[in-house]
């Protein structure tokens, strides 16, 4: 689907298979529900709403931007296009992969790196996927839950699953999962597992503790980075429209630094879980704006 306005003011060109551009914004809305999925039913409107907020951005393209120590979107810059929705259906997640996955592919084929806005967790799955043959990848993922739910109700690609998915892709050597905290679907045992298949597991209160420094220290210099970013990962205070907030999480100026360290790795991004209906005065949706915007500037300094 083509939205109205692009991204921060970027032009809109959804026809893949001519695609010329450095970075590509591209909204997954649909990703594999459960049959009861509760309010992360409302992150298919996130695509929506962050271009709507970024739209507000676009007359400082050229400003100074001090998270990046450049202009925001310097005309000399990374060339932006903004891609359009991969279409899908609420209600089917099979339908859904397969056309997710493609996308993403035919991004990477033209040597683009594609930053993706979700939709739930489940849409991370199939972007993967896209990245067969194109490893090894690091993955950086960033959520206050562990997501290694091996299935729930019989689905295995839901929310609850995309690094228990991501863990068993021949193209992933090392997944760094960060901001851990509370409670969610995960038990001993998905904790043990996820220990097992060799994932670094990295807690908010340890993250506060240790520093971002410590964090990137975990992803090697060479590495190809992928960054998985569960908005939940955040604070609530930061980003409040979330499916299931919880205390403790992430600032404002990690998130921002840990991004902004992975520099020239980055291959490709998603940010997810984002839910409209809950957002106070949009600031979850400028929030994810201003992380898609420091992830791209990453492409620039290539």
């Amino acid at each position: 689907m083509q939205p109205d306005l692009g991204f921060a003011g970027i032009p809109v060109d959804p026809d893949l298979d001519h695609l010329e551009t450095d970075v590509a914004i591209v909204g997954v809305p649909f990703g594999w529900p459960y049959p009861r999925p509760g309010p992360t039913v409302g992150c298919a409107m996130a695509p929506t709403a962050v271009r709507r907020r970024a739209d507000r951005l676009a007359r400082f393209r050229d400003h100074w931007d001090f998270d990046l120590a450049a202009p925001m979107l310097p005309t000399d810059g990374a060339r932006l296009v903004d891609v359009g929705d991969v279409p899908g259906d609420a209600t089917d997640g099979p339908g859904n992969t397969p056309l997710t996955e493609a996308a993403i592919k035919q991004i990477l084929d033209a040597g683009a790196v594609p930053i993706a806005i979700g939709g739930d967790d489940s849409v991370v799955v199939p972007i993967l996927r896209a990245f067969a043959g194109r490893g090894p990848l690091t993955i950086l993922h960033v959520d206050a839950h562990l997501d290694f739910r091996d299935e729930v109700s019989g689905i295995r690609e839901g929310y609850s699953s995309p690094m228990r998915r991501a863990s068993e892709m021949e193209h992933v050597e090392r997944i760094v999962q960060v901001g851990l905290r509370g409670v969610g679907s995960a038990r001993r045992s998905e904790v043990e597992e996820a220990r097992a298949a060799g994932n670094t597991l990295i807690t908010a209160r340890e993250l506060r503790e240790r520093g971002v420094a410590s964090v990137l220290s975990q992803i090697l210099v060479d590495a190809s980075v992928f960054v998985a970013f569960d908005t939940d990962g955040l604070d609530p205070s930061v980003c409040p429209a979330v499916s299931a907030p919880a205390p403790g999480g992430l600032s404002w100026h990690e998130a921002s630094g840990l991004l902004g360290g992975i520099g020239s790795r980055l291959v490709g991004a998603a940010f997810t879980e984002v839910v409209p209906a809950l957002d106070v005065n949009e600031l979850s949706a400028l929030v994810v704006a201003r992380l898609m915007l420091r992830a791209a500037g990453n492409v620039h300094r290539r």
